[in-house]
């Protein structure tokens, strides 16, 4: 239904722009959605930025620039590039502070001097102590637009404060106490203040067991504290334990995102980047893409060389040759399988480095399990199918012996490097997903011809 009723509003948007009834167009456009509005400038972006910076400039002050943190880089910078230098400062100097960061960081070096010079000295320097805290840290995502309160206040005075000064804030539904020196004491909700008395005093009902981030700390663990205790927002301290910004659900919901995308770019052997799909161009693309599959193709030598060591044996016997393709597949799933629910399980805070020993001893056990399973399955296959469906004379009881013992080793080695290497990466501090399926199936295809070719050997005696 919501869909349906922004079509029918983009339309009419569109119909409005066409006829150049732009007090209509305006009008509108004041009773969308700030996230509404930006899909549809986007659309006209692409189309005609022209037009894009023109309806851009119908929306209001405060308006344009909830719209503007909506937006994507290139829109971005597309508009500032056509708006005046009065415009831009409107835009900045309402932008919450944690959007006019992240603008900063994506936009190039000279767009990004042109909005310093635009912003106030007091935002200026608000942004460069942002922008000072390291890479992916809970304080390069904290804002610092938020409700504090004194202890000593009582509930009357806290909400005339936050009737005050809340509507610049990003959230008035949590306040922070703090003292003269700007330390944490304390945590009041809006909730708290509207059920007591308006003669209570902050100090008897604040909750002084807050739960916090420092600005160091990396932002996934701003992101694990607001989903472990269902919060609202995390303040951020600094080494004083003086409250410095607060960490919102919005922000966390962003880099979860970012996160995600990350992840599925690198398990998938892709150079992660900012730039989605759709905008990224052919040879960028080609950039994040090569380097993993030169390492792979390269890295594919040894399982050629490990064959080549081995061709007189498969000369002798070349009906093992056919299932070669079948047992690199199973040791590649099966790693990529552990590999995968160690690096979900890692992300989430469910197990740690320090868990390896107990998730390797579970992994094997499954592993055993799949490992029979398999063999079983495919010892029956091999011989109803491939020896009496097919009459394939060479697959005899003792090659299908040696493929079944085959598929239970390659699956134990396979889950028990699956569930290893990220945990190890994850103790030295790398990505645990750069130890995803393509260096795993890299692993296993060369670990699996080994062990392929070392049965055959025993139990076929080739």
């Amino acid at each position: 239904m919501e869909e349906r009723n922004y079509e029918q509003r983009r339309e009419k948007l569109l119909k409005l722009l066409e006829e150049r009834k732009l007090k209509a167009l305006q009008n509108e456009l004041e009773d969308m959605n700030e996230f509404d509005i930006a899909s549809f400038l986007t659309e006209l972006g692409e189309e005609d930025k022209h037009r894009m910076a023109m309806v851009f400039r119908l929306l209001s002050k405060g308006q344009g620039a909830e719209v503007f943190a909506e937006l994507d880089t290139p829109e971005q910078q597309e508009i500032i590039g056509s708006i005046t230098d009065s415009e831009l400062t409107a835009i900045v100097e309402d932008m919450y502070v944690d959007d006019a960061v992240d603008m900063m960081e994506e936009l190039p070096a000279n767009i990004v001097k042109r909005v310093m010079r635009a912003a106030t000295p007091e935002t200026r320097a608000l942004i460069n102590q942002y922008l000072k805290y390291p890479e992916n840290s809970a304080g390069s995502i904290m804002t610092a637009e938020f409700v504090d309160l004194k202890k000593y206040m009582n509930v009357r005075e806290s909400i005339a404060r936050i009737r005050r000064v809340g509507e610049d804030k990003e959230t008035i539904y949590v306040c922070y106490v703090t003292n003269a020196h700007r330390r944490l004491e304390g945590v009041v909700t809006v909730k708290d203040l509207l059920l007591h008395d308006d003669e209570a005093v902050i100090d008897d009902i604040m909750d002084t067991n807050v739960i916090f981030v420092r600005t160091t700390d990396d932002r996934g663990e701003a992101a694990a504290r607001i989903s472990d205790y269902d919060l609202l927002a995390v303040p951020v301290v600094d080494r004083e334990d003086r409250l410095v910004g607060i960490v919102t659900v919005d922000d966390v919901i962003d880099v979860m995102e970012e996160e995600t995308t990350e992840d599925f770019d690198i398990m998938a052997g892709v150079t992660p980047s900012d730039t989605p799909y759709s905008r990224a161009g052919v040879l960028e693309l080609w950039k994040r893409r090569i380097p993993w599959l030169m390492f792979l193709m390269l890295s594919a030598t040894f399982t050629s060389m490990i064959i080549t060591r081995f061709e007189d044996a498969l000369a002798k016997t070349a009906v093992l040759t056919g299932f070669i393709p079948m047992l690199m597949g199973t040791g590649g799933n099966s790693g990529s399988q552990s590999s995968t629910a160690v690096i979900r399980s890692l992300s989430i805070g469910d197990t740690e480095p320090a868990d390896i020993l107990r998730v390797i001893w579970k992994e094997i056990r499954v592993a055993v399990l799949c490992g029979l399973a398999l063999a079983a399955v495919n010892f029956v296959k091999m011989l109803l199918i491939d020896r009496l469906l097919l009459a394939n004379g060479d697959v005899t009881a003792m090659v299908a012996f040696t493929v079944s013992a085959t598929i239970v080793f390659v699956v134990i080695f396979a889950k028990a490097v699956g569930c290893t290497l990220p945990m190890l990466a994850e103790k030295i501090g790398i990505d645990p997903a750069v130890m995803a399926s393509p260096l795993i199936s890299t692993i296993t295809d060369a670990v699996s011809l080994l062990i392929y070719f070392g049965l055959s050997t025993i139990i076929l005696q080739i």
